[in-house]
């Protein structure tokens, strides 16, 4: 017997014979439920025989069979029925377990349960439940045929990768019908969260509307997409509804896993438990920099991959350097913890920040990752793991925390056919394209590329993206687009100064000016006015209209 444990009170497996019969009872289930119909194979043991095994072992026992690729609403509410009268927990089989899995996810949908979770939950015990997507989506559990609408490019998600993808599309090709599928009304520059933070911008700087930035000619689809179905070339939306295409573009961001951190929901954005990760939490972490006079500053990184790597210690060096000139700082107690071996991944920059690090007499701690806070008591435990692999738990008060949460792709990314083993859309890291599927691309964070996850990023593989896409589509006929694995980090060390890193794959260093008006490696006054300055308007009036300002492609040679 091969049974997978889908929920506590229901397990699917494939076909069962009377020598499984004692293992079913020895695991403790309580009824069985079958759902293939008898004679299907010749080598298969007919319900009666189950039935009558099962009742000698004390075991309720349900004949319920359903057709593969057959399954009827009215065998989803025979199943939700079933599951919901039997003695529990329930052990479901058919020939391979698949249409018992199948049922459950569309029993789990008409009780209106979010279709990616109902996908994750079977993916996790080996069942694939894409192509039952749209129709979970209806809630209805009635299948849907078709697609409602079709076009050339379908972008998936509309932040900063997917909007400059439409726009580098239509920059190239202004007939080409390209629709942007986001439910957001706002769409928000992310990289300024960490001067918000800092005092430095206004929140309100950050925002503008969806609707502003959708480029013209481009479709806006508002909704929220639950699955792909590469195989019929579809993306399923909340409610069923399908929409067809040529060529698919991800670009949804990735998912910040707050709930990842045990009693961080409780007490986020009060206690002194904040995040410059968070649009509404960002002027908080100014009221607590601010309101610090003494006491303990605590400032967290979680494991790699995250949305810009250096975040978290940007939130530390600008609250030590106001805390400086203020005169508070020998009063308070700086920690750095991270998830990570080191201070930041790219061995140049290290030794300038190591010199902060000095200045505001900050300690660290490399590999330690949060697990849990209790904001009331002001306590905060992580998960420490030494150098022979072995863990323990280190507690430490604060006064003030910075907390930065684990990060994982969106929910119907990883559970979709497009993902890898870890979870991303699985890209070949210079075209963009899927590895696996040729009329699919992504760029942004979700895409499995081992760059640095930053806006930065995601303005240079835009116009990678959409050349290849149209050369793709016959429309452009040079040789590929390659993308270096350029990202940047604008590291804010102080107030008016930054140390510009940029580098690519690798770890390679990949400055934009030269050594005499930036010099990456050394903090200065020109990259502060670059990232306060220049970049928000390169942001919004550059990358988000098409306009590819020092980010032109390179073509393979």
């Amino acid at each position: 017997m091969d049974a997978k444990l889908i929920t506590d009170d229901l397990a699917v497996a494939p076909q069962i014979g009377p020598d499984d019969i004692p293992a079913v009872a020895s695991a403790g289930f309580r009824s069985i439920i079958c759902n293939r119909p008898d004679a299907e194979a010749a080598d298969q043991t007919a319900f009666r025989e189950i039935e009558r095994l099962a009742g000698e072992a004390g075991i309720a026992a349900r004949y319920l069979p359903v057709t593969s690729g057959g399954i009827t609403d009215e065998d989803v509410a025979a199943f939700e029925m079933a599951t919901g009268a039997l003695p529990k927990p329930t052990l479901a089989y058919c020939r391979t377990g698949t249409r018992s899995a199948t049922l459950w996810s569309l029993a789990e949908a008409r009780r209106g349960r979010a279709v990616p979770e109902i996908m994750a939950a079977a993916k996790a015990v080996g069942y694939d439940m894409s192509g039952a997507a749209a129709r979970m989506a209806t809630r209805s559990g009635v299948a849907t045929e078709g697609t409602e609408r079709h076009f050339s490019v379908v972008v998936v998600g509309g932040g900063a990768a997917g909007i400059a993808a439409a726009s580098s599309l239509k920059a190239r090709k202004p007939d080409l019908q390209v629709a942007v599928i986001d439910p957001a009304d706002v769409h928000y520059y992310q990289p300024g969260w960490t001067l918000v933070g800092a005092g430095v911008f206004d929140q309100d700087e950050t925002a503008r509307t969806m609707a502003s930035l959708i480029p013209d000619g481009v479709t806006w689809i508002k909704a929220g997409v639950v699955a792909f179905e590469p195989e019929r070339k579809a993306v399923v939306l909340e409610g069923g509804r399908a929409i067809g295409y040529d060529r698919l573009v991800v670009a949804p961001g990735l998912k910040l896993n707050w709930a990842g951190i045990d009693g961080l929901d409780e007490t986020l954005g009060r206690n002194g438990v904040t995040s410059n990760y968070r649009f509404d939490l960002a002027p908080y972490t100014w009221e607590l920099v601010q309101g610090l006079g003494r006491g303990r500053a605590v400032f967290t990184q979680p494991s790699m991959p995250i949305k810009c790597a250096g975040a978290p210690q940007k939130a530390m060096y600008l609250s030590a350097d106001h805390w400086r000139r203020s005169g508070r700082l020998p009063d308070i107690g700086i920690d750095f913890f991270t998830a990570t071996p080191g201070l930041f991944g790219v061995k140049e920059y290290v030794p300038p920040l190591m010199e902060y690090v000095r200045r505001y007499d900050a300690k660290l701690h490399f590999n330690h990752n949060l697990t849990r806070i209790d904001g009331q008591a002001k306590r905060a435990w992580f998960s420490r793991t030494a150098e022979d692999g072995t863990k323990s738990t280190v507690e430490t008060e604060f006064d003030m925390i910075h907390v930065v949460p684990p990060q994982q792709a969106p929910d119907f990314v990883r559970t979709s056919p497009l993902a890898d083993s870890s979870g991303w859309v699985e890209v070949d890291q210079a075209s963009m394209r899927h590895k696996r599927f040729a009329d699919v691309y992504a760029l942004g964070d979700a895409c499995s590329a081992p760059n640095a996850k930053t806006a930065a990023a995601a303005r240079k593989q835009a116009p990678v993206l959409a050349h290849n896409l149209l050369r793709d589509m016959g429309f452009i006929k040079e040789p590929d687009a390659v993308y270096d694995g350029y990202g940047s980090c604008p590291l804010t060390v102080e107030r008016g100064k930054i140390l510009l890193a940029e580098f690519g794959y690798g770890g390679k260093l990949l400055p934009s000016f030269p050594s005499w008006l930036i010099d990456g490696t050394k903090p200065s006054r020109a990259a502060w006015l670059l990232k306060e300055r220049m970049l928000p308007p390169i942001y919004w009036q550059g990358m988000l209209k098409g306009r590819e300002w020092m980010a032109r492609p390179k073509l393979a040679v």
